[in-house]
Protein backbone atom coordinates (compact mmCIF):
# COMPACT_ATOMS: atom_id res chain seq x y z
CA UNK A 1 0.00 0.00 0.00
CA UNK A 2 2.77 2.41 1.12
CA UNK A 3 4.56 1.71 -2.24
CA UNK A 4 1.33 2.09 -4.17
CA UNK A 5 0.71 5.51 -2.32
CA UNK A 6 4.72 6.81 -3.00
CA UNK A 7 3.75 5.85 -7.02
CA UNK A 8 0.71 8.03 -6.91
CA UNK A 9 2.18 10.88 -5.48
CA UNK A 10 5.78 11.00 -7.82
CA UNK A 11 2.85 10.46 -11.11
CA UNK A 12 1.07 13.23 -9.72
CA UNK A 13 4.30 15.53 -8.79
CA UNK A 14 5.66 14.38 -12.52
CA UNK A 15 2.04 15.38 -13.89
CA UNK A 16 2.30 18.72 -11.77
CA UNK A 17 5.53 19.28 -13.70
CA UNK A 18 4.80 18.27 -17.56
CA UNK A 19 1.26 20.52 -17.12
CA UNK A 20 0.38 21.28 -20.84
CA UNK A 21 -0.01 25.16 -21.38
CA UNK A 22 -3.42 24.17 -23.09
CA UNK A 23 -4.65 23.84 -19.47
CA UNK A 24 -3.60 27.07 -18.55
CA UNK A 25 -6.14 29.35 -19.24
CA UNK A 26 -6.68 33.32 -19.60
CA UNK A 27 -3.41 35.68 -19.30
CA UNK A 28 -1.45 33.00 -17.49
CA UNK A 29 -1.33 30.67 -20.75
CA UNK A 30 -0.73 34.19 -22.51
CA UNK A 31 1.88 35.05 -19.65
CA UNK A 32 3.32 31.53 -20.10
CA UNK A 33 3.97 31.46 -23.99
CA UNK A 34 4.96 34.88 -24.10
CA UNK A 35 7.80 35.23 -21.17
CA UNK A 36 9.17 31.94 -23.08
CA UNK A 37 10.66 34.55 -25.59
CA UNK A 38 13.36 36.50 -23.05
CA UNK A 39 13.61 39.33 -26.11
CA UNK A 40 10.05 39.78 -25.65
CA UNK A 41 10.35 40.02 -21.53
CA UNK A 42 13.36 42.44 -22.22
CA UNK A 43 11.57 44.74 -24.54
CA UNK A 44 8.96 44.71 -22.44
CA UNK A 45 11.06 45.73 -19.42
CA UNK A 46 12.46 48.76 -21.68
CA UNK A 47 9.04 49.47 -22.75
CA UNK A 48 7.74 50.00 -18.87
CA UNK A 49 10.68 51.94 -18.08
CA UNK A 50 10.10 54.11 -21.57
CA UNK A 51 6.53 54.44 -19.89
CA UNK A 52 7.43 55.68 -16.86
CA UNK A 53 10.12 58.13 -18.14
CA UNK A 54 7.46 59.51 -20.13
CA UNK A 55 4.98 59.97 -16.87
CA UNK A 56 7.86 61.52 -14.20
CA UNK A 57 9.36 63.44 -17.17
CA UNK A 58 9.40 66.60 -14.91
CA UNK A 59 10.77 65.02 -11.91
CA UNK A 60 13.54 63.55 -14.16
CA UNK A 61 14.44 65.77 -16.31
CA UNK A 62 17.06 67.94 -14.72
CA UNK A 63 16.40 71.44 -16.88
CA UNK A 64 13.61 72.93 -18.71
CA UNK A 65 13.81 71.09 -22.59
CA UNK A 66 13.76 74.65 -24.05
CA UNK A 67 15.34 76.79 -22.04
CA UNK A 68 18.58 78.05 -23.84
CA UNK A 69 22.05 78.66 -21.47
CA UNK A 70 24.37 81.46 -22.24
CA UNK A 71 27.70 80.04 -22.89
CA UNK A 72 27.17 76.79 -22.87
CA UNK A 73 26.49 76.00 -27.02
CA UNK A 74 27.53 72.87 -28.02
CA UNK A 75 29.37 71.41 -24.20
CA UNK A 76 30.28 67.59 -24.62
CA UNK A 77 28.68 64.87 -22.47
CA UNK A 78 30.03 65.17 -18.57
CA UNK A 79 32.41 62.31 -18.76
CA UNK A 80 34.24 64.10 -21.51
CA UNK A 81 36.82 66.48 -21.62
CA UNK A 82 35.03 70.16 -21.51
CA UNK A 83 31.85 68.63 -20.34
CA UNK A 84 30.17 69.30 -17.37
CA UNK A 85 27.93 67.61 -15.07
CA UNK A 86 24.95 69.29 -14.68
CA UNK A 87 24.78 68.60 -18.52
CA UNK A 88 24.91 64.74 -18.16
CA UNK A 89 24.54 64.12 -22.12
CA UNK A 90 25.92 67.45 -23.38
CA UNK A 91 23.86 70.80 -24.65
CA UNK A 92 23.25 71.51 -28.78
CA UNK A 93 23.94 74.01 -30.73
CA UNK A 94 21.87 76.68 -28.77
CA UNK A 95 22.81 75.29 -25.00
CA UNK A 96 20.09 73.05 -24.21
CA UNK A 97 20.31 70.09 -22.32
CA UNK A 98 19.72 66.85 -24.52
CA UNK A 99 19.30 64.52 -21.37
CA UNK A 100 16.24 67.10 -20.44
CA UNK A 101 15.09 67.08 -24.17
CA UNK A 102 15.33 63.12 -24.45
CA UNK A 103 13.04 62.80 -21.56
CA UNK A 104 10.45 64.62 -22.71
CA UNK A 105 10.85 63.32 -25.96
CA UNK A 106 10.16 59.65 -24.70
CA UNK A 107 6.67 61.53 -24.27
CA UNK A 108 5.95 62.77 -27.78
CA UNK A 109 6.93 59.15 -28.67
CA UNK A 110 4.86 57.48 -27.06
CA UNK A 111 1.62 59.83 -28.07
CA UNK A 112 2.72 59.63 -31.34
CA UNK A 113 2.86 55.72 -31.30
CA UNK A 114 -0.70 55.64 -29.33
CA UNK A 115 -2.65 58.51 -31.47
CA UNK A 116 -1.08 56.91 -34.74
CA UNK A 117 -2.38 53.25 -33.73
CA UNK A 118 -5.45 53.78 -32.09
CA UNK A 119 -6.68 55.95 -35.63
CA UNK A 120 -5.15 53.47 -38.22
CA UNK A 121 -6.83 50.22 -35.83
CA UNK A 122 -9.93 51.98 -35.54
CA UNK A 123 -10.64 52.92 -38.80
CA UNK A 124 -8.36 49.80 -40.62
CA UNK A 125 -10.40 47.12 -38.04
CA UNK A 126 -14.22 48.71 -39.29
CA UNK A 127 -12.86 48.55 -42.79
CA UNK A 128 -11.67 45.40 -42.72
CA UNK A 129 -15.15 43.52 -40.67
CA UNK A 130 -16.81 45.44 -43.45
CA UNK A 131 -15.10 43.96 -46.53
CA UNK A 132 -14.28 40.68 -45.21
CA UNK A 133 -18.63 40.31 -44.21
CA UNK A 134 -20.15 42.24 -47.10
CA UNK A 135 -17.80 40.52 -49.69
CA UNK A 136 -18.94 41.63 -53.43
CA UNK A 137 -18.02 44.60 -55.38
CA UNK A 138 -17.14 46.55 -52.21
CA UNK A 139 -14.69 44.16 -50.58
CA UNK A 140 -13.08 44.74 -54.76
CA UNK A 141 -13.11 48.28 -54.48
CA UNK A 142 -12.10 48.90 -50.98
CA UNK A 143 -8.75 46.10 -51.80
CA UNK A 144 -7.82 48.10 -54.52
CA UNK A 145 -7.52 51.18 -53.03
CA UNK A 146 -5.78 49.53 -50.12
CA UNK A 147 -3.81 47.99 -52.90
CA UNK A 148 -3.14 51.64 -54.48
CA UNK A 149 -1.75 52.71 -50.57
CA UNK A 150 0.53 49.82 -50.26
CA UNK A 151 2.08 50.26 -53.86
CA UNK A 152 3.50 53.44 -52.73
CA UNK A 153 6.79 53.52 -50.19
CA UNK A 154 5.35 54.44 -46.95
CA UNK A 155 7.38 57.07 -45.93
CA UNK A 156 7.45 58.46 -49.60
CA UNK A 157 3.54 58.76 -49.14
CA UNK A 158 3.65 59.97 -45.32
CA UNK A 159 6.01 63.00 -46.98
CA UNK A 160 2.91 63.76 -49.64
CA UNK A 161 0.18 63.85 -47.45
CA UNK A 162 2.32 65.79 -45.01
CA UNK A 163 3.02 68.45 -47.69
CA UNK A 164 -0.65 68.80 -48.98
CA UNK A 165 -2.18 68.87 -44.99
CA UNK A 166 1.09 70.86 -44.09
CA UNK A 167 3.82 70.74 -42.14
CA UNK A 168 3.05 69.46 -38.11
CA UNK A 169 2.79 66.85 -35.56
CA UNK A 170 -0.59 66.75 -35.75
CA UNK A 171 -0.68 66.46 -40.00
CA UNK A 172 2.14 64.49 -39.58
CA UNK A 173 0.13 61.84 -37.21
CA UNK A 174 -2.88 61.72 -39.60
CA UNK A 175 -0.31 60.85 -42.26
CA UNK A 176 1.25 58.02 -40.68
CA UNK A 177 -2.37 56.57 -39.44
CA UNK A 178 -3.60 56.51 -43.22
CA UNK A 179 -0.50 55.05 -44.64
CA UNK A 180 -0.64 51.82 -42.08
CA UNK A 181 -4.18 51.13 -42.32
CA UNK A 182 -4.02 49.18 -45.22
CA UNK A 183 -2.19 46.13 -43.30
CA UNK A 184 -5.27 46.10 -40.38
CA UNK A 185 -7.51 46.37 -43.69
CA UNK A 186 -5.86 43.55 -45.05
CA UNK A 187 -5.42 41.52 -41.84
CA UNK A 188 -9.53 41.97 -40.34
CA UNK A 189 -10.47 41.16 -43.61
CA UNK A 190 -8.54 37.88 -43.89
CA UNK A 191 -9.59 36.68 -40.56
CA UNK A 192 -13.34 37.64 -40.77
CA UNK A 193 -13.07 35.71 -44.21
CA UNK A 194 -11.29 32.45 -41.92
CA UNK A 195 -14.32 32.76 -39.64
CA UNK A 196 -17.80 33.59 -41.42
CA UNK A 197 -17.69 30.05 -42.65
CA UNK A 198 -17.65 28.36 -38.98
CA UNK A 199 -20.84 27.06 -37.59
CA UNK A 200 -20.51 29.75 -34.43
CA UNK A 201 -21.42 32.34 -36.91
CA UNK A 202 -23.63 29.96 -38.86
CA UNK A 203 -25.54 29.51 -35.73
CA UNK A 204 -25.67 32.92 -34.51
CA UNK A 205 -27.00 34.17 -38.13
CA UNK A 206 -29.61 31.18 -37.98
CA UNK A 207 -30.76 32.28 -34.59
CA UNK A 208 -31.36 35.82 -35.90
CA UNK A 209 -28.43 37.97 -35.17
CA UNK A 210 -28.01 41.34 -37.20
CA UNK A 211 -25.24 41.49 -39.62
CA UNK A 212 -23.71 44.89 -37.03
CA UNK A 213 -23.76 41.96 -33.90
CA UNK A 214 -22.15 39.15 -35.66
CA UNK A 215 -19.24 42.12 -37.20
CA UNK A 216 -19.19 43.29 -33.31
CA UNK A 217 -19.71 40.57 -31.19
CA UNK A 218 -19.27 36.88 -33.16
CA UNK A 219 -16.08 37.96 -35.33
CA UNK A 220 -14.03 40.76 -34.48
CA UNK A 221 -13.06 38.72 -31.23
CA UNK A 222 -11.94 36.04 -32.70
CA UNK A 223 -9.98 38.03 -35.12
CA UNK A 224 -7.96 40.22 -32.75
CA UNK A 225 -4.88 38.01 -32.43
CA UNK A 226 -2.66 39.28 -35.48
CA UNK A 227 -4.58 42.50 -35.35
CA UNK A 228 -3.36 43.04 -32.02
CA UNK A 229 0.61 41.80 -33.46
CA UNK A 230 0.56 44.23 -36.35
CA UNK A 231 -0.79 47.08 -33.30
CA UNK A 232 2.45 46.39 -31.53
CA UNK A 233 4.97 46.59 -34.94
CA UNK A 234 2.48 49.71 -36.39
CA UNK A 235 3.51 51.80 -32.66
CA UNK A 236 7.49 51.12 -33.73
CA UNK A 237 6.78 52.17 -37.20
CA UNK A 238 4.71 55.15 -36.04
CA UNK A 239 7.44 56.06 -34.37
CA UNK A 240 10.09 55.99 -36.92
CA UNK A 241 7.94 57.86 -39.45
CA UNK A 242 7.46 60.28 -37.13
CA UNK A 243 11.27 60.80 -36.33
CA UNK A 244 11.68 60.55 -40.32
CA UNK A 245 9.30 63.55 -40.88
CA UNK A 246 10.62 65.84 -37.70
CA UNK A 247 14.20 65.04 -39.02
CA UNK A 248 12.96 66.14 -42.91
CA UNK A 249 11.09 69.41 -41.26
CA UNK A 250 7.80 67.67 -41.68
CA UNK A 251 6.81 66.77 -38.72
CA UNK A 252 6.77 68.14 -34.97
CA UNK A 253 8.37 71.37 -35.55
CA UNK A 254 11.45 73.39 -33.05
CA UNK A 255 11.63 74.09 -30.35
CA UNK A 256 9.51 70.48 -29.83
CA UNK A 257 12.21 68.09 -28.02
CA UNK A 258 10.98 64.98 -30.63
CA UNK A 259 13.69 62.87 -31.38
CA UNK A 260 13.48 63.82 -34.87
CA UNK A 261 13.76 66.79 -34.78
CA UNK A 262 16.62 67.11 -32.17
CA UNK A 263 18.31 64.51 -35.19
CA UNK A 264 17.31 67.67 -37.89
CA UNK A 265 18.47 70.40 -35.61
CA UNK A 266 21.87 68.89 -35.01
CA UNK A 267 22.79 66.57 -37.99
CA UNK A 268 24.75 70.38 -39.32
CA UNK A 269 27.11 69.44 -36.35
CA UNK A 270 27.55 65.54 -36.86
CA UNK A 271 31.13 65.95 -37.45
CA UNK A 272 32.04 68.49 -34.60
CA UNK A 273 29.38 67.24 -31.91
CA UNK A 274 28.47 63.82 -32.56
CA UNK A 275 26.80 63.64 -29.00
CA UNK A 276 24.06 66.20 -30.40
CA UNK A 277 22.79 63.23 -32.93
CA UNK A 278 24.15 60.16 -31.33
CA UNK A 279 21.78 60.16 -28.53
CA UNK A 280 18.62 61.10 -30.15
CA UNK A 281 19.31 58.40 -32.12
CA UNK A 282 19.94 55.82 -29.31
CA UNK A 283 16.54 56.68 -28.21
CA UNK A 284 14.84 56.08 -31.19
CA UNK A 285 16.97 52.32 -31.80
CA UNK A 286 16.00 51.40 -28.15
CA UNK A 287 12.51 52.27 -28.16
CA UNK A 288 11.96 50.69 -31.69
CA UNK A 289 14.06 47.34 -31.07
CA UNK A 290 11.93 47.29 -27.83
CA UNK A 291 8.68 47.56 -29.17
CA UNK A 292 9.35 44.87 -32.02
CA UNK A 293 10.36 42.37 -29.44
CA UNK A 294 7.52 42.72 -27.61
CA UNK A 295 5.66 42.17 -31.06
CA UNK A 296 7.76 39.07 -31.26
CA UNK A 297 6.61 38.03 -28.17
CA UNK A 298 2.90 38.84 -28.60
CA UNK A 299 2.80 37.11 -31.83
CA UNK A 300 4.10 33.79 -30.06
CA UNK A 301 1.63 34.02 -26.98
CA UNK A 302 -1.42 34.92 -29.93
CA UNK A 303 -1.03 32.80 -32.71
CA UNK A 304 -1.77 29.27 -31.87
CA UNK A 305 0.08 27.45 -35.13
CA UNK A 306 3.05 28.93 -32.65
CA UNK A 307 2.29 27.56 -29.67
CA UNK A 308 3.90 24.44 -28.75
CA UNK A 309 2.19 21.31 -27.36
Amino acid sequence: MALEESISEEAAEELARNETPARRSGLSEFWYYFSENRGAVAGLVVFALLVLVAILAPLLAPHDPNIQFDNAQLLPPAWTSGGEWRFFLGTDAVGRDIFSRLIYGSRFSLFIGIVVVAIALLGGVTVGLIAGYVRGWLDTLIMRIMDVILAFPSLLLALVLVAVLGPGLVNAMIAIAIVLQPHFVRLTRAAVIGEIDREYVISARVAGASPFYLMTRTLLPNCLGPVIVQAALSFSNAILDAAALGFLGMGAQPPTPEWGTMLAESREFILKAWWAVTFPGLAILVTVLAINLMGDGLRDALDPKLKRS
